[in-house]
């Protein structure tokens, strides 16, 4: 039973460790609300979110090797990785663990009920799009 305190702590520090939030940069256009939305929905999943406004979008989507095809209206980074648009918390998180060799996840467009574009019950079915270094894609997910 003595050694129950310390155990206690131990723990305590191990799941804090496990669950500290990654911090993301969101570049994004001032006057979207929808951008917002989508870093609401990321910081109350757990991620600690910092948002940077810029008037012209496409040098950032060039900066970070964002193609037309793949272009929604944010671009984050966390973790070196680029998420584009409005991906759930969910596939950002399963992303982030599995650490692959690839660029990042993009949600093309702004489809309907996915995060930050909820309204009503209208939901489009889209993927979340896997994206490499040299522009190779696949579906990472299915929503909708």
């Amino acid at each position: 039973m003595k050694n129950l305190p310390k155990f206690a702590a131990l723990s305590l520090v191990l799941l804090s460790t496990s669950t500290l939030a990654a911090t993301g940069t969101t570049y994004k256009s001032p006057y979207c609300g929808c951008c917002k939305d989508w870093v609401k929905h990321m910081e109350d999943n757990g991620f600690d979110m910092v948002s940077e406004d810029h008037v012209n979008m496409d040098p950032i989507k060039v900066k970070f090797g964002i193609k037309p095809q793949l272009a929604s209206c944010h671009t984050t980074v966390i973790d070196g990785y680029v998420f584009e648009g409005h991906i759930p918390a969910s596939d950002v998180k399963s992303f982030l663990e599995k650490k692959p060799k690839l660029a990042g996840l993009s949600v093309p467009g702004m489809p309907m009920g996915s995060p930050g574009m909820e309204y009503g019950n209208q939901k489009d079915a889209y993927n979340v799009v896997a994206f490499s270094h040299t522009g190779m894609t696949m579906v990472y997910n299915k929503h909708n």
